[in-house]
């Protein structure tokens, strides 16, 4: 149940006010019932003209209550400054939203985390590097956190899914309007198995204002940000600049001198702004943490993939042995084997051989 400061809140993402002028109103409104919001001896003292008048035309309480109610529905939850669990990695940002709407578990917001961001059009060498570090990453415990835009997010978004990790995905619009709407179904899958996020009013539409300011909260969020390839005027930059004021780690990739898409990170190492990173073992190293995760999955395995492992803990076998030996039906075994690599917990070797990572 909201209380009024919160519903406050969501009226003023509503219409679209500033975060200044909703923390001014909140002030301001202490005393008073939201009805109090439109006597213009409170509102136009902060509001001009137009904001008020917006904030009059949209406002009806049968209305608002119902939109409340369809949120709760469709499974939104509102969490604002005066929240419990508002993440605590931003409520003492200067620039921290007010408010934020979300989807999934907001469990992930307490966990060890990277933020993955960089170029929208990465090279192959960007896309290789990418999904190995954000696959590793993600199977040694870390939330991965990222933008969900062309690219390099949706990169890292993708691949941590496929391994069976957890994402974050901080949108910069509603989640009525996904942009791209191409990203559409790895928002829905994401906001199913990880944390959507977003403080933006559902039926918000992006406007370009929205994408640097939605990279504050990438950076808030994170324990460090990691950039595998990006260029001198990417957008990656307001989030690097972002994690160096919030005092977040930042780490990247070294790549190809004559290509500028790997300008930021080989510029950001090369002035000390930035760890060089050949691994995600310089992460996991640097943050301490053991490899406790890939226990946990291996309990999480069904029997038949049980069974697989443990023919493989004796060392590299080959498909048919693990035919015989398991009794697994053959395309049961496939789909078996298929599912252990995705998940980064065996590789493929030639000559049909399986072995543990």
């Amino acid at each position: 149940m909201l209380d009024k400061n919160e519903k406050l809140l969501v009226l003023f993402s509503m219409c679209e006010i500033s975060t200044k002028k909703q923390e001014l109103l909140i002030e301001q409104l202490e005393e008073f019932s939201i009805d109090g919001l439109f006597k213009e001896n409170v509102s136009l003292e902060i509001l001009n003209r137009e904001e008020y008048h917006k904030l009059c035309d949209i406002y009806d309480k049968q209305r608002f209550e119902m939109s409340l109610e369809n949120m709760e529905k469709s499974n939104i939850k509102i969490i604002t400054i005066f929240s419990s669990n508002y993440p605590e990695r931003l409520r003492f940002l200067e620039d921290r939203p007010l408010i934020l709407y979300a989807k999934g578990d907001l469990s992930l917001l307490d966990k060890l985390s990277i933020a993955i961001v960089g170029t929208r059009m990465p090279s192959n060498y960007g896309k290789i590097v990418t999904e190995k570090f954000a696959g590793d990453l993600a199977n040694n415990g870390f939330v991965i956190i990222s933008g969900l835009c062309y690219g390099v997010d949706a990169i890292a978004h993708r691949k941590t899914l496929d391994v069976g990790g957890k994402t974050i995905a901080v949108v910069g619009s509603g989640f009525q309007n996904i942009y791209p709407a191409t990203n559409t179904s790895l928002a829905n899958e994401i906001a199913q198995k990880g944390l959507l996020l977003s403080e933006y009013y559902p039926s918000f539409k992006p406007k370009r204002y929205t994408f640097p300011r939605r990279n504050r909260i990438v950076a808030g969020l994170s324990d460090g940000v990691l950039i595998p390839e990006a260029g001198l005027k990417s957008g990656t930059i307001h989030t690097k600049d972002f994690a160096l004021e919030y005092g977040k780690d930042v780490f990247a990739i070294p790549g190809n001198i004559s290509s500028t898409k790997s300008d930021l990170p080989n510029v950001l190492i090369k002035s000390a702004q930035a760890e060089c990173t050949l691994s995600a073992d310089d992460i996991i190293k640097y943050y301490g943490v053991e490899k406790e995760a890939k226990k946990e999955r291996f309990l999480s395995l069904n029997m038949d993939e049980q069974v697989i492992v443990n023919l493989l803990t004796q060392g590299e076998k080959d498909f048919d042995y693990l035919a015989e030996k398991s009794k697994i039906p053959v395309n049961i075994l496939n789909s078996c084997l298929t599912t252990l690599e995705i998940r980064g917990l065996i590789r493929k070797l030639p000559g049909k051989n399986f072995a543990l990572v």
